[in-house]
């Protein structure tokens, strides 16, 4: 599927507030790979990166996340996100962050670092 990059990023986001796994990593290149957050071992390739995704919106009753400003420079774009949502007992949380992609031809994800600290996700959860 060919799309553009500002596409792409729409329904990354769009799939992360349905929490659709398969939409989510249909925003991948079939090799992509994520650092997401950055400094934890990467996720590399659609199964990887389906079990990231299960294993972040397993913990919550919703989640999202909503691109706040989005910024292009050749075949790469810096998104500044707000994350919210609910957790298993119905409370709600909000986390920021910051992911920088890697677009290919296609322009699918082939490379994602998430700059977040999962610690101020997990504390509310």
């Amino acid at each position: 599927m060919k799309r553009t990059p500002a596409e792409t990023i729409a329904a990354y986001f769009a799939a992360t507030r349905a929490m659709d796994c398969k939409a989510w990593v249909a925003c991948f290149d079939p090799a992509g790979v994520s650092h997401d957050p950055v400094g934890t071992p990467p996720h590399r390739g659609p199964a990887a990166l389906g079990a990231f995704f299960d294993g972040i919106v397993g913990a919550t009753k919703t989640i999202g996340l909503d691109a706040q400003e989005v910024f292009f420079a050749g075949d790469e774009a810096a998104v500044r996100w707000r994350g919210h949502g609910t957790n298993k007992q119905g409370k709600a949380f909000e986390f920021n962050g910051i992911d920088v992609m890697r677009f290919g031809a296609d322009g699918l994800i082939v490379e994602l670092h998430g700059y977040w600290d999962p610690r101020t996700l997990m504390a509310q959860l």
